[in-house]
């Protein structure tokens, strides 16, 4: 990042979420020259939610149900998300048996997104008209099966289950992205991009570099998919086609149809939450002339 002669400014502190779908929107960031010039902390979406409200991030992935409720002091980056139109593959509910004997079962919520739990409950509460008994516990599908029927899973966690684990255990595997659009015929959105209000304030040039870079990143990592997946797969439990597939699979896009699918969702679930069922979703404006580029 350039900076102003006598002038220098610190690195903006960005959040980088440890599950594999995120990897497409980090990984060209190092072919792009980006990387160097953010102050990356990687953590699971829950920790670096917590850190973009309190203050000990700029800018950064956020959960939609957090960034909901913290609406009045964020901005959400226009045209990037970790969403799906469709299946998600590592957003599941594991089961023994089918969803509708559910009700009065235990049901383990292994996540550690909020969002992704929400949408579970609203999915059995209103689809399948069912309360089940939930509790929280480790992502570990084995322990959590000898205690419930059924099993909230996301990220890697929820592949290595799906792909992996279920078919082996006989279990019945429910794509939470896939029942969401055939429910409401929207895309969903789990995480959004966003940048503080009050870094923006004093740091909008900022702002808008780290965007570009973010959606260069994305867009490089998609052109190059096979790429990302072969190197991915050197270190992870899954095959290249695989991964590949998966990161197709994920819709990285924020534009109209996937804010038409936070406001749903928002609608659906907002009795009882600290937001309002029409809150604002406000995208960061485009810049008001051309700024230096990294």
């Amino acid at each position: 990042m350039s900076a102003q002669p006598n002038a220098p400014r610190s690195r903006p502190r960005v959040g980088h979420i440890q599950f594999l779908n995120c990897l497409p929107l980090y990984w060209g960031l190092a072919r792009t020259g980006s990387l160097l010039d953010l102050e990356l902390t990687k953590d699971t979406p829950e920790k670096l939610s917590e850190q973009l409200v309190n203050g000990s991030l700029d800018i950064g992935p956020i959960t939609v149900v957090e960034f909901l409720r913290n609406s009045d002091r964020l901005i959400a980056l226009p045209d990037i998300a970790v969403g799906c139109d469709g299946p998600v593959m590592s957003c599941v509910i594991v089961s023994k048996g089918p969803l509708e004997e559910l009700d009065g079962q235990r049901v383990a919520l292994g996540s550690t997104s909020r969002t992704s739990v929400r949408l579970a409950q609203l999915l059995l509460a209103e689809r399948y008209g069912i309360a089940p008994d939930y509790y929280t516990c480790p992502p570990d599908l084995g322990l959590m099966m000898q205690e419930a029927q059924a099993a909230v899973l996301i990220g890697d966690a929820a592949l290595r289950a799906s792909l992996h684990d279920a078919p082996q255990l006989g279990l019945r595997v429910h794509d939470l992205g896939r029942m969401w659009k055939e429910w409401t015929g929207l895309p969903f959105v789990f995480a959004v991009w966003a940048a503080r209000r009050d870094f923006l304030a004093n740091e909008a040039e900022t702002v808008h570099e780290v965007h570009r870079a973010f959606l260069a990143s994305r867009d490089l990592s998609l052109q190059e998919v096979a790429k990302v997946a072969e190197q991915a797969a050197r270190w992870e439990s899954f095959d290249a086609e695989l991964l590949a597939r998966y990161f197709t699979t994920l819709d990285f896009r924020l534009g109209d149809r996937q804010l038409a699918g936070i406001r749903e969702f928002a609608r659906r679930t907002a009795e009882g939450t600290e937001y309002p069922a029409d809150v604002r979703v406000d995208l960061l404006p485009a810049p008001a002339a051309d700024t230096a580029r990294w």
